[in-house]
């Protein structure tokens, strides 16, 4: 009984938290609705350690397994944003890592395949998307070659930063797809948006600076 009343009480204090953490990407600049939507639904703690539940809704990157990071709210929502994902939109993720950026986009009502190139990671994230109730299928691999055995994809989201745009990524999107990937060197990451406009031309966008782990691949920063 003990536990149920302290289950409960939890998902009261975190649900206060999560609508806290809506508002406060609002006031930075987030106006799609269904992203803000999306990211007051799903519970972030249950992506990161226990001993780090009472800071995982704030807007910062928190430490998860393999050294990697589960990404600010501020830049999920940012890149999730740019992509301009609709319901039932097939979508392809680069560093599935915690998965926290793969249930934004399945709560959103898209079809996401999802690479990572940490086994661990690949796993603990299929068994939180499980537990959660997403659905969405998964690879261990080199994001940078993308997955080309589902494509096109109307939408490509990089969650690591690349030297340079992973041409087998460009490649893979559909006309009319959004290539969303952090450009630039190890300390800090251009964002950009590439759109195919034809079966052969492309146009770019460039947004803010962000800072993302590393992007590694034969596309990337190498093994």
């Amino acid at each position: 009984m003990v536990n149920k009343v302290n289950a409960t009480t939890n998902e009261r204090i975190f649900r206060r938290k999560r609508n806290a953490l809506v508002e406060e990407l609002r006031e930075k600049g987030i106006k799609d609705d269904s992203v803000l939507k999306a990211i007051g639904a799903i519970p972030r703690h249950e992506f990161v350690d226990s001993a780090l539940w009472h800071r995982a809704y704030e807007d910062s990157a928190l430490p998860i397994e393999m050294g990697q990071t589960i990404s600010q709210p501020f830049t999920v929502a940012s890149q999730t944003e740019l992509m301009q994902v609709k319901p039932g939109d097939k979508v392809l993720e680069i560093g599935t890592g915690s998965g926290y950026q793969c249930a934004v986009l399945c709560e959103m009502g898209a079809k996401v395949y999802t690479v990572e190139r940490h086994r661990e990671l690949t796993e603990r994230s299929r068994q939180i998307l499980h537990k959660l109730g997403y659905r969405a299928m998964f690879k261990c691999g080199d994001g940078t070659l993308g997955w080309s055995a589902y494509g096109p994809y109307d939408a490509i989201v990089v969650t690591a930063g690349a030297p340079v745009v992973p041409e087998d990524l460009r490649e893979q999107l559909a006309v009319g797809g959004r290539l969303v990937v952090p450009v630039g060197d190890e300390e800090r990451q251009l964002m950009l948006r590439i759109v195919r406009t034809d079966d052969e031309s492309f146009e770019q966008e460039q947004f803010a600076h962000f800072k993302f782990v590393p992007l590694i691949g034969k596309q990337g920063w190498g093994h």
